[in-house]
């Protein structure tokens, strides 16, 4: 059991289905204002999720991944909540916490809030740096996490990079026509040509189901 008198990275579930604005409250308390509720009246709606969408790489050990953020497309829609604090152009550097955004998703039941997830992870854009977006797709795919069978070892036991992250022999085709246009353009070889992020970049491979 654990107790702290700050806010966890996790509130925007509590606000999502209690409809309470912790933020407002905690400073209306530290204000002298006494809380306006009893815990009685305090009631659930709903299932919802957080996923922690990190600048880090879960192919390579969930390594920080630095660079700039070329591009930053959030998800939207009904239940859907995304709490930032970087920007698109903005650097993304060794010294903070390599977090990105809180990406919420609220709906009636737990397997309407996983479909919902996915849904708006298959919508999130991100370039410049690898993301943890694939990897919570992989988790939210997983029928150990859509029945609920899983625990703290679930990466030990169930993630394989290789495994998870391979592509299909469409998806790899694509990847082929893509290089050779590359190549085309810029008159080199993808490997040896422009720095990535003097290309066009594209997060496909990021939002395959």
């Amino acid at each position: 059991l654990e107790m702290n008198t700050r806010l966890q990275v996790e509130h925007p579930v509590t606000e999502l289905i209690t409809g309470l604005d912790l933020v407002s409250l905690q400073i209306d308390i530290a204000g002298g204002d006494p809380l306006p509720f009893k815990q009685s009246e305090v009631t659930c709606n709903g299932h919802a999720i957080e996923c922690r969408i990190y600048a880090e790489d879960p192919a390579d050990g969930f390594l920080p991944s630095t660079g700039k953020l070329m591009k930053h497309r959030i998800p939207s829609g009904p239940g859907i909540r995304v709490d930032s604090g970087v920007e698109e152009g903005q650097d993304v550097t060794i010294n903070y916490d390599p977090m990105i955004a809180k990406l919420c998703a609220h709906a009636p039941d737990r397997r309407l809030a996983i479909q919902k997830m996915l849904r708006a992870l298959s919508e999130y854009e991100i370039a410049g740096v690898e993301t943890t977006i694939p990897f919570c797709e992989y988790t939210l795919s997983h029928n150990s996490f859509a029945e609920g069978n899983y625990d703290t070892h679930f990466v030990g036991d169930h993630f394989e990079p290789s495994e998870a992250f391979a592509l299909t022999e469409d998806e790899e085709q694509a990847g082929a026509i893509v290089a050779a246009l590359l190549k085309q353009k810029t008159g080199n070889n993808f490997r040896s040509g422009p720095k990535p992020e003097s290309l066009p970049v594209s997060n496909w491979w990021q939002n395959r189901r």
